[in-house]
């Protein structure tokens, strides 16, 4: 039997200052291995606090949290932060590049924490940029970029260490609808056998893109339906 990529069963997320909020209720969620999944709803729904709890980069108030297997509720913070490292690769709305460094740096910097050699870190870096179709950009600064291309170095930067779990906040956020379309491609072209690809959006057409939908309201998952593609 496979094992998901992802699984939260009954997980729940209060914050208790300043006034107490749950973000989330009982959540039970399966994202299998290769799958592209959108997270929608509206604003105050959930979804970035979901996405934390997805990428360990908070612990739940409840519930239980599988990556690959894992249960990440036993690990330390230093174990957490091997998961992240290894297993999983961020993409946000903002780009949170260094703006006087090459493209190339840019992205050769996301794999400093795996100890991989500077050497094979640029070649790396190289092989993923020409993969993001960036190719002719990688001695450029990256605030000689469009925001299209931005885009494109932060997805090459999460993808770099070859993570099993893509996770995208609002990834066309700041982007013109065409540039927009151009980077949920890639991120469809990204989920299949090797790369899970999960997609926080408000935008029905990104959410539409995805194979399956999974819809927020009030921190509690009301809707789950397979998509189109």
């Amino acid at each position: 039997m496979t094992t998901a990529a992802l699984e939260l069963a009954n997980v729940s997320k209060i914050y208790p200052r300043p006034a107490r909020v749950v973000a989330l209720s009982g959540i039970d969620l399966v994202v299998a291995a290769g799958e592209s999944v959108a997270v929608t709803g509206a604003s105050g729904a959930g979804k970035s606090t979901l996405l934390s709890i997805l990428g360990t980069l908070e612990r739940p108030t409840g519930g239980t949290v599988r990556v690959a297997g894992i249960d990440t509720s036993t690990l330390s913070d230093g174990e957490l932060s091997e998961v992240r490292a290894t297993r999983l690769g961020f993409v946000f709305q903002q780009f949170f590049l260094l703006e006087h460094i090459s493209v190339l740096d840019n992205v050769a910097t996301g794999l400093l924490y795996r100890g991989v050699p500077a050497r094979i870190r640029r070649e790396r870096a190289a092989e993923v940029l020409y993969e993001v179709g960036l190719a002719g950009r990688i001695g450029h600064r990256a605030g000689q970029l469009s925001g299209g291309e931005r885009q494109r170095v932060a997805v090459a930067r999460a993808i770099a260490g070859r993570p099993a779990v893509l996770l995208a906040d609002e990834p066309t956020g700041n982007l013109d609808s065409a540039t927009g379309a151009g980077i949920i491609e890639l991120l469809r072209g990204l989920a299949g056998e090797h790369t899970t690809v999960v997609v926080i959006t408000h935008d029905a057409e990104v959410a539409a893109a995805m194979g399956r939908q999974v819809h927020l309201r009030d921190g509690r998952i009301v809707t789950g339906d397979r998509g189109n593609h």
